[in-house]
């Protein structure tokens, strides 16, 4: 291969690694964490009972129409989520007022039909979001900083395996203490063992934004202008066809004939989410859609009925085209929904792995330039890119456990309560990135990893004081998301631990 072509690439991926590895690393951290975002949930709200699921529909609904029927009988809108698998572990109503009212939701238990009272918190989808939507940012600007950073790290997957052409021999090699040697050893082996993981994710999270930040190629199949534009988002994401209210009251079928109805065109066994457009109005529409956990296609079988008669109004299949599968098998493997418990284990240290690529890139990146420039005056802005990947690659996850902290010890009826935990973790954050800065780096990051360690070390003690399910008592209630969580910190202090101790014996040599 020509050399000069492979400088260029490997200018091209040092490059975009450093602009944009900030960016990478907090969206791997936040999005492996979404992985696990509906057990976070569960460790967020202690009040929670253990999941309730079910295995048939019919009386699950029942109790979702009596409550909808009593707070919002005139909304404009129902959304019901049945309690089916790991993802959607309670039954969960969402009702939109008519006007301009907010959205609401409640989380029902099946047995009482009644609201759960738990406390205020955005919990694991807050971070799961985050990996998207970057908090604080407005809308348009996170698509545009997310699209360009998944673009990006696909040149850099790409170029990376053109720079490194014994990329597989350079997997069995790390040679110790080598200083920037070791960094690129570390990098190559995180990067080849998760190399089709990596390929994937990028991959499939550009056919997430493409149709946000591409409007072209709606324009390509559909034609220019809004109305095309929302014909495309209407067929490709709406399940149900607009429905106006009437104004006219009147009452739909009963839960039992609706079922009866659906039944030779769906098993109910298979419907997970329930949406009714202009419930108890004369328009009134019912979907009935099956899970898009069912399979690696994340696309649901939706079937529309007349909410008063019955009559068969749409019925969409799974897959449409064979463009629309081939996006949703992407959609799909991306957020792993349909993962059971060991290949979810396998998506979270992939991702684990992948933000320890983009960690030791960040190093390697200043350790190289260290080298290059030992013989000529320091440059101040190395210490100052140094400072902010200790301060993102250590103070973010230490942050992360004063947001965990916070769920447990903020007032259970505070005003505001998940906003205040949400804006606790960036404090936090900043507060870590002010001692990176304030430190050189082997102190950086002795007290960053000894802070982050000795936080994640008590959680499993708060937790067990303020709430009556916890690790310590794991075989009376056999809740073993709540006991997994409060391992998974035990863990996470044991790794910063040992960096703690690694950094400290730094001083001897």
């Amino acid at each position: 291969m020509n050399m000069s072509f492979r400088a260029r690439m490997s200018t091209l991926h040092t490059w975009t690694g450093l602009l944009l590895g900030w960016v990478l690393y907090f969206m791997f951290v936040t999005g492996t964490l979404g992985y696990l975002d509906t057990e976070i949930d569960r460790w967020m709200m202690p009040e929670l009972p253990r999941a309730q699921l079910v295995t048939t529909p019919e009386k699950t609904l029942q109790t979702a129409f009596n409550y909808l029927n009593t707070v919002a009988p005139e909304a404009s809108n129902w959304l019901i989520q049945l309690p089916k698998n790991r993802n959607q572990p309670y039954l969960q109503v969402h009702w939109k007022p008519q006007g301009e009212g907010a959205r609401q939701s409640e989380l029902l238990d099946v047995n009482t039909g009644q609201p759960f009272a738990t406390r205020e918190t955005k919990g694991g989808q807050l971070l799961y979001q985050m990996h998207w939507k970057l908090h604080y940012l407005p809308r348009v600007a996170s698509d545009w900083i997310i699209t360009l950073a998944t673009m990006f790290m696909l040149v850099a997957i790409v170029s990376g395996v053109i720079v490194h052409k014994k990329i597989f021999t350079e997997f069995f090699t790390f040679r110790a203490r080598k200083g920037a040697r070791s960094w690129l050893d570390m990098h190559n082996l995180m990067s080849v063992t998760t190399l089709p993981f990596q390929i994937m994710i990028t991959y499939s999270g550009l056919v997430f934004m493409m149709f946000v930040c591409f409007p072209w190629i709606i324009s390509a199949f559909y034609g220019p202008g809004e109305q095309n534009k929302q014909q495309f988002f209407h067929d490709v994401f709406v399940s149900l066809p607009d429905t106006a209210p009437t104004g006219v009251p009147a009452d739909m079928l009963t839960v039992p004939a609706l079922l009866e109805k659906v039944s030779p065109l769906m098993p109910t066994g298979r419907i997970s989410l329930v949406e009714v457009e202009a419930p108890n109005d004369e328009a009134a529409r019912i979907a009935f859609n099956s899970g898009v956990a069912e399979s690696l296609l994340r696309s649901a079988e939706i079937i529309t009925l007349n909410a008063h008669t019955g009559e068969l109004v749409m019925h969409r299949s799974q897959i449409d085209t064979t463009a629309r599968g081939f996006r949703d098998v992407m959609l799909g493997l991306h957020e792993g929904l349909y993962a059971g418990p060991l290949l979810r284990l396998l998506y979270v240290v992939s991702g684990l792995m992948g933000c320890a690529m983009v960690a030791t890139g960040l190093f390697y990146w200043v350790k190289s330039r260290k080298k290059k420039e030992k013989k000529l005056a320091p440059r101040k802005d190395l210490r100052w890119v140094q400072a902010i990947n200790i301060g993102v690659v250590l103070g973010f996850p230490v942050a992360l456990s004063i947001y965990f902290w916070a769920n447990r010890l903020l007032p259970v009826a505070q005003a505001n309560r998940s906003d205040t935990e949400v804006a606790l973790l960036f404090a936090a954050w900043l507060v870590t990135l002010l001692i990176a800065m304030a430190l050189n780096t082997r102190k950086a990051v002795l007290c960053l990893a000894a802070l982050g360690g000795l936080l994640y070390s008590l959680l499993p003690v708060v937790s067990a004081s303020t709430a009556p399910r916890h690790l310590f008592n794991v075989q009376s209630h056999q809740d073993w998301v709540l006991a997994g969580f409060d391992l998974a910190a035990l863990f996470t202090a044991l790794v910063l631990g040992g960096l703690a101790w690694c950094a400290a014996r730094r001083k001897e040599h």
